[in-house]
């Protein structure tokens, strides 16, 4: 059996096409990581301008990472923002949907504040996650993909929906992280438009109802947020097995 040597050519050949099949790998990947387009939801409009889901990444990270922000929000803003969570989860633990005993979760947490208050309000097991970590209060995860198993929480927290490029991804991970009959509280802006980080615009809580699939909608009340105006509690709805 005749063994035929690799000559320079057959080799530029080879190397040729591997770096044809390049960019074809790359699509693959990209779109295995990346979640499936938005579906069209009467009162949630999608901004446009992002090219790939990296862009949107890139766009977000422009003010995590900016460290004029990152300053303000751990000194100046630090304590009035912990004062206020403090007040809004006060106001739940008052209602019965938030106890000592809840595993809590914020998403899209920045720096922690509303961690922070989580705990000083009696909360202790609590964590946030954020593109950019800041422990030990919060680490890394993208709130489209979050990094914790089914069922992990009794209670998630977030004043960032305005952010999710993916709304129904969004949610889809709240719903999947919480247990049966846990609860999450959303903060958003109804009357007001979102900053220029802001991937969609919400036209009132009726998208919101319709995607929650696996939860009941709790209440709706008007709240001071930090330029968000509207509280919406849902709760995961229970299993109920047949007999």
């Amino acid at each position: 059996m005749k063994h035929y040597p690799l000559t320079k050519s057959k080799f530029s050949i080879i190397f040729f096409l591997l770096l044809l099949s390049l960019p074809l790998f790359l699509f693959i990947f990209h779109k295995a990581a990346t979640p499936p387009p938005s579906l069209p939801i009467p009162g949630l409009k999608i901004r446009p301008g992002y090219s790939s889901y990296d862009s949107y990444i890139h766009h977000q990270l422009n003010k995590t990472l900016n460290p004029k922000l990152r300053k303000i929000w751990a000194t100046r803003d630090w304590d009035r923002k912990i004062r206020v969570f403090t007040e809004f989860f006060d106001h739940l633990k008052q209602k019965g949907l938030l106890s000592n005993s809840s595993k809590a979760l914020c998403v899209g947490a920045r720096m922690g504040q509303e961690v922070e208050a989580l705990k000083r309000v009696g909360v202790s097991d609590s964590v946030g996650i954020d593109l950019v970590p800041s422990p030990p209060l919060v680490v890394r995860g993208d709130f489209h993909h979050q990094p914790f198993d089914d069922g992990t929480f009794d209670f998630e927290f977030s004043n960032v929906f305005d952010h999710a490029l993916y709304p129904e991804k969004f949610v889809g991970e709240i719903e999947r992280t919480l247990r049966a009959g846990g609860v999450c509280v959303l903060h958003v802006a109804v009357s007001t438009r979102s900053d220029k980080y802001s991937a969609n615009d919400l036209m009132s809580v009726e998208p919101l109802k319709k995607l929650f699939k696996r939860s009941e909608l709790v209440y709706v009340r008007t709240v001071d947020g930090f330029g968000l105006d509207t509280e919406v509690v849902f709760r995961k709805k229970r299993v109920t097995r047949a007999p």
